[in-house]
């Protein structure tokens, strides 16, 4: 086998929790964190909800405005940022993901001979498991970003990705999201781990945390991830993986109110003929459970299009409502100045408020309307693109010998148009 030498990459991701006027000890934790990351010296840093940093690195970018930033001992070559098509509602501001507007950040390296893509990202937050209303939007993220990362990583020998997916290990857009781009988990796949039981990166030790926050999960759940994946000119393995377990020693309070997570990664450059010997009878399976996967995303997708569609149309109504109200008070008003000697019924001054409550809930309405309908084709495009990768991927079932896929064909899935 001709490789060269192995080299160690240390990933550092943490979600900074810096959401302005939200986030408690916001500079104190800053300083924290920056002195912690100055101190063990990681050689690729991955952070989320950060407002600003002062961290010095040889070559580093941080992409501010939707609170993403990467950070890199290895001289970053090119950087792009994309910005998911949902993100939640305006009018949720005690939420606050709409206005942070969740992303995903690209970097490409150059570490040693090989090419890395490094991403980072955050999703939007679950806030109530058994209701979730942002399920629909948080699957259309997941969708986007493994088209993202499959589309930009063609050519990269070595692709890394980290951050707070808010999603746990089982859910729908996680696996989705390592089954569709190869990614390999670094919890599931590390030879040595030190850190919180099962890896879990919300813990109810962490002081910023509300226990009630973690419905039935009283141990704590894992949503913050580092994903990898190597090539055919490069081998990737995790060596170690580790995580804070909410206090630091000789501070008041914890970084943030997740758990950082750090992985030891190891990269060797290896000749394509190495790995060519993937088994072929698993792509079967993986193309089937793929068909699955996206089936059940383009349902989740359809419930969030029946949502939208029904809260356009309470928008539109009221818009007119509002708007007939609004018509029946000036035609009292012309009624009052053509008859010039009667005495207007009401007070002037409450035809001024309710004008004002008309106009208001007019404008309120009509930029609901707008919303509504921008997420509408947001939901309706990446439902369509669900349809046909389905379609390509039924077609491709169909190459597969039965005995590949253990001997029984999978039909399309009910209501599939080819």
């Amino acid at each position: 086998m001709a490789s060269t030498d192995s080299i160690s990459v240390r990933v550092f991701s943490l979600n900074c929790w810096g959401i302005r006027y939200l986030s408690k000890h916001v500079p104190q934790r800053y300083a924290m964190i920056g002195d912690m990351l100055s101190k063990e010296k990681h050689d690729i840093v991955l952070l989320q909800e950060v407002g600003g940093t002062s961290l010095e690195y040889p070559s580093s970018i941080g992409v501010i405005g939707s609170g993403l930033a990467i950070f890199s001992k290895h001289r970053i070559q090119d950087a792009l940022l994309y910005r998911y098509s949902l993100n939640g509602y305006p009018y949720m501001a005690h939420h606050g993901d709409w206005f942070g507007g969740k992303a995903v950040g690209l970097a490409i390296l150059n570490i040693g001979s090989l090419t890395a893509n490094v991403y980072v990202t955050h999703l939007h937050a679950e806030y109530c498991r058994d209701r979730d209303s942002y399920l629909p939007h948080r699957v259309v993220q997941a969708w986007e970003l493994q088209q993202f990362v499959r589309h930009t990583s063609a050519g990269a020998d070595v692709v890394i990705l980290g951050g707070d997916l808010n999603m746990h290990p089982q859910d729908l857009g996680c696996r989705l999201l390592r089954t569709s781009t190869g990614l390999k988990d670094s919890y599931l796949e590390t030879s040595k781990f030190d850190g919180c039981e099962n890896g879990v990166t919300l813990i109810p030790e962490n002081p910023f945390i509300c226990k009630k926050e973690l419905g039935p999960f009283d141990k704590g759940i894992r949503i913050d991830y580092i994903l990898f994946k190597g090539s055919s000119k490069a081998d990737i393995s995790c060596d170690f993986m580790c995580t804070t377990k909410g206090s630091v020693a000789d501070q008041p309070f914890p970084y943030s109110d997740h758990e950082a997570v750090t992985t030891h990664l190891r990269l060797k450059a290896c000749t394509p003929a190495d790995t060519l010997s993937e088994s072929h009878n698993s792509s079967a399976g993986k193309v089937a459970e793929l068909v699955d996967m996206v089936t059940e995303a383009r349902t989740e997708v359809k419930v969030g299009l029946h949502c939208a569609e029904r809260m356009r149309y309470t928008a539109a109504r009221t818009a007119v409502m509002g708007l007939a109200l609004l018509f029946l008070e000036l035609a009292i008003v012309a009624v009052s100045w053509l008859a010039l000697g009667t005495d207007q019924p009401f007070p002037r001054i409450s035809f001024y408020m309710l004008a004002a409550l008309c106009v208001a809930i007019l404008l309120a309405t009509s930029m609901l309307y707008v919303f509504y309908t921008m997420e509408l084709k947001s939901l309706q495009g990446a439902e369509d693109q669900m349809r046909l990768i389905v379609g390509s991927l039924q077609a491709k079932l169909k190459g597969f010998p039965l005995a590949e896929l253990g001997g029984e064909f999978r039909s399309p899935p009910e209501g599939f148009e080819p």
